[in-house]
């Protein structure tokens, strides 16, 4: 696994690098180490006040460990009406966790999401940005078996 000090120096002279960086840190780590964003704060050369809020601003970075394979669902209101929350249900039975939560073995995480752009196949999942739509409470447990 790359050094995330590493990762993060490669973007030093890039407009807007920061969020680059951060990308990056998180396609290697699955999240966003504490102490990378203090690093951040100091290549950039910001308060890390200001590194933690744009750490946090954007809803597909995560600051702090999580599973794996994070799963996200959909809660905008196509999504809703069409039955998202037997498919969170579903989730959360098949899991043993809470949204919000990552199993005790590290492999998953639940979050919400807002639209993922993939409104004509409602309800949507997304596990690792990867977007599986027309979800019902019955297919979960197929859909996590490529994970497992």
């Amino acid at each position: 696994m790359a050094d995330y000090r590493e990762i993060i120096s490669a973007y030093k002279e890039v407009p807007g690098g920061i969020i680059e960086a951060y990308h990056a840190v998180q396609k290697e780590y699955s999240y966003i180490p504490e102490d990378a964003v203090v690093y951040a704060a100091q290549v950039f050369d910001i308060p890390e006040a200001k590194a933690y809020g744009v750490a946090t601003f954007y809803s597909y970075l995560k600051v702090g460990p999580r599973g794996k394979n994070v799963i996200r669902i959909c809660e905008s209101a196509p999504c809703h009406i069409a039955g998202a929350d037997k498919v969170v249900a579903a989730l959360e039975k098949e899991l043993g966790i809470k949204m919000g939560e990552t199993t005790p073995d590290g492999k998953f995480t639940l979050e919400f999401a807002e639209c993922v752009g993939q409104c004509q196949a409602t309800p949507v999942i997304t596990i690792n940005s990867q977007p599986y739509g027309d979800v019902t409470a019955d297919k979960i447990a197929a859909i996590l078996t490529e994970y497992k």
